[in-house]
C-alpha cells in the first residue's frame, strides 16, 4: 500500500539522513584537519557559532557599562565643581576686600594731603551712615563737638566742597550735602571773576545764580567759594553749559558739583575758620588824629606814622597779637 504524502517519516527514514548530515559534518572536519588539526577545527568552528551572539551581548552590555561609569563620573564632577565654585568665591571675596581696602588708603592719602587756603586747621572725619531714605541729602560722620566741631562749618574732601556741619553732638555731627535745596553756597566764577549764588535741588546738578553779570559764562569754567560763608577757593563745580543773562539781568547755569558725593567717605571740616573773623583781621579802620601844632597820627591797626609840621614822618609798629 502506498503511504499518503501527509503520513510523518518513519523511524528509519530519520536515522538515514541524521547519518548523512553526520557523515557530512565528519567528512568535513576531516578535510580541514589535515592542515589545522581536529582541536583547530573545533575551536574555529565553536567561534564561528558563538561569534555572532558574543558581539550581541557587547552591543548591549557595554553602553550599560558606559553609562554606569558616565554616572560615577558625573558625580565626581559635580563635587569638584561645588568645590572649585567655591574657592572661585573665596577668592572674589578676598579681591573685594583687598580693592577695598587699597581704595580706603588711596583716599587716606588723598584727604591727608588736602591743603586748604590759608594752612587752616581742619579735621578728618569718616563717614559712617547715611540719611534715611536716599532722598536725604545728609550725612554723619564720627567726629562732633568735642573735636572742634560745630555747625555751618565747611566740609570738603579731594575733590572740593561736600557741604556743611548741620547738627553736632558731642561725639559725632551731620553734615548737610551741597545738592541739599537748603544749602546755598556764595561762589565766583574764576575766569570773569564775578560772583553769584550756588544752591542745591535735591538731585542733579547745582544752580547758579548770577544778578547783574558783566559776562557770560561757559561750559567748563571753575567756579569756586568766595569767602562770603565758607574759606575762599574751595573748589564747588563746573558749569554744564554756556549761559546768557536772561530778562531782569539774571544769570542760571547748571553746575556740576566737584565732589563725588555718591562716593565720599572720608572728609575734612574746616574747623580753623569763622567769616566774621575773616572780614575783620587786617581789616580795622584807619583812624587819623591832627594836633594842636598841625602834626598829624595816623593808625590802621598794625602801624602808627607821625607827619610833624616839617613833613618828616615817623612809622612805629602797633601791638603784635595776643
Amino acid at each position: 500500500m502506498i503511504p499518503s504524502s501527509g503520513r510523518r517519516l518513519d523511524r528509519p527514514t530519520i536515522l538515514f539522513i541524521a547519518l548523512v548530515i553526520a557523515g557530512f559534518i565528519i567528512a568535513t572536519f576531516d578535510v580541514r584537519s589535515e592542515s589545522d588539526g581536529v582541536t583547530n577545527v573545533l575551536r574555529e568552528g565553536t567561534q564561528s557559532v558563538f561569534t555572532p551572539f558574543q558581539k550581541g551581548v557587547d552591543l548591549v552590555v557595554t553602553p550599560v557599562v558606559g553609562f554606569i561609569d558616565g554616572i560615577s563620573n558625573i558625580a565626581g564632577l559635580r563635587d569638584e565643581n561645588d568645590r572649585m565654585r567655591t574657592q572661585l568665591r573665596e577668592a572674589e571675596a578676598q579681591l573685594r576686600e583687598i580693592t577695598a581696602l587699597e581704595e580706603k588708603v588711596t583716599q587716606l592719602e588723598l584727604i591727608n594731603g588736602l591743603e586748604i587756603a590759608d594752612d587752616l586747621i581742619t579735621v578728618t572725619a569718616r563717614i559712617y551712615a547715611s540719611g534715611t531714605s536716599a532722598f536725604d541729602n545728609v550725612r554723619y560722620i564720627d567726629k562732633g563737638a568735642k573735636d572742634g566741631i560745630i555747625a555751618g562749618q565747611a566740609v570738603v574732601d579731594e575733590d572740593g566742597l561736600v557741604g556743611r556741619v548741620d547738627l553736632v553732638s558731642a561725639n559725632d555731627a551731620r553734615i548737610r550735602l551741597i545738592t541739599d535745596p537748603l544749602v546755598s553756597v556764595g561762589v565766583r566764577v574764576r575766569s570773569s571773576n564775578e560772583t553769584g549764588i550756588v544752591s542745591g535741588r535735591g538731585d542733579g546738578p547745582l544752580r547758579l545764580e548770577m544778578f547783574r553779570p558783566l559776562s557770560s559764562v561757559y561750559e567748563g569754567d571753575l567756579v569756586v567759594t568766595d569767602g562770603s560763608r565758607f574759606p575762599p577757593g574751595i573748589v564747588v563745580g563746573l558749569i554744564d553749559e554756556t549761559a546768557d543773562a536772561e530778562v531782569g539781568f539774571v544769570l542760571r547755569a547748571a553746575v556740576s558739583p566737584a565732589a563725588r558725593l555718591s562716593q565720599i567717605d572720608l572728609v575734612k571740616i574746616v574747623v580753623g575758620w569763622s567769616p566774621i573773623e575773616a572780614a575783620t583781621d587786617g581789616d580795622e579802620e584807619s583812624t587819623t588824629t591832627t594836633t594842636t601844632d598841625g602834626s598829624t597820627t595816623t593808625t590802621d591797626g598794625s602801624s602808627t606814622t607821625t607827619t610833624a609840621t616839617d613833613g618828616s614822618t615817623t612809622t612805629s609798629a602797633g601791638e603784635g597779637e595776643g
